[in-house]
């Protein structure tokens, strides 16, 4: 199989490109969505419940920005967002599943409705949009990437988060079985682990573990949105081309710390 090596300057080049972010409403999504659309791709904003903020967020991106809800637990809503996707910019070329839920709850007082919202959100989302995503790559004749936006609570866990890590677990290790399977498409699935990432508000509301974190990690500072952003990019982008069903860890080195 002849394969063409992309120049170095074009590496991270994403112009004619159309991915959507999920949860580019929120802080981290909203990180993402505007480094890829620094690096020239069409961004699909979406939201489910902050419909200002993903449409003030496509205006300030202008013509290449677009916002569209939908409740992405639920495959016709998965499929809608895919369609108004299409509408506005003709073809997607990936997906990044960012938008998730983590509630903080002990683990004897998760009820069992609880516990399916959280993977339903967390996982069943993912996995639905991805499939619409690969429907959509078979039409158009292949090639595409999807990034799953997990956690560092995927791999070590925390008091009050049971649901939540294993809801991102599940997602690691959707990733990797949705590369497995989609890859004769020529599709990608990878996934970034993003430890704390700073918030407006954060340090003042929680002074102790933002303290605990920066000690912690050996960069010694709380990641940005930006930080998350750029790891998308990289596995969206031909500088990833050959890279498939892993996990990139952002989190300033405290995986790194040894736990006992």
């Amino acid at each position: 199989m002849a394969v063409t090596i992309p120049p170095v300057a074009s590496l991270l080049d994403l112009t004619g490109r159309t991915i959507i972010v999920t949860g580019a409403s929120g802080g981290v999504g909203g990180g993402i969505a505007r480094r890829l659309h620094e690096a020239g791709a069409n961004v699909v904003c979406h939201y489910n419940g902050n419909k200002g903020a993903a449409e003030a967020l496509a205006g300030e991106l202008g013509a290449r920005g677009f916002a569209a809800g939908g409740d992405l637990s639920k495959e016709s809503e998965a499929a809608s967002l895919m369609k108004a996707a299409l509408e506005k910019f003709g073809s997607v070329h990936g997906v990044v599943n960012n938008a998730g839920f983590q509630p903080v709850e002990a683990l004897r007082q998760i009820d069992e409705a609880g516990w399916a919202q959280m993977m339903a959100i967390n996982t069943g989302a993912p996995f639905l949009l991805t499939r619409v995503f690969a429907d959509h790559v078979e039409t158009r004749g292949g090639g595409g990437a999807v990034v799953n936006i997990a956690s560092i609570e995927g791999h070590q866990p925390a008091p009050g988060h049971a649901h939540y890590a294993a809801s991102k677990a599940a997602l690691l290790m959707f990733t990797k079985a949705a590369a497995l399977e989609l890859g004769g498409l020529g599709i990608r699935v990878n996934s970034v682990s993003p430890g704390l990432i700073h918030r407006d508000g954060i340090e003042e509301g929680w002074p102790e573990g933002v303290n605990r974190w920066k000690e912690a990690a050996p960069l010694g500072r709380l990641g940005q949105p930006e930080d998350i952003g750029d790891a998308a990019l990289f596995l969206l982008s031909e500088a990833s081309r050959w890279v498939s069903g892993t996990n990139i860890t952002v989190d300033g080195g405290v995986s790194a710390r040894s736990t006992w």
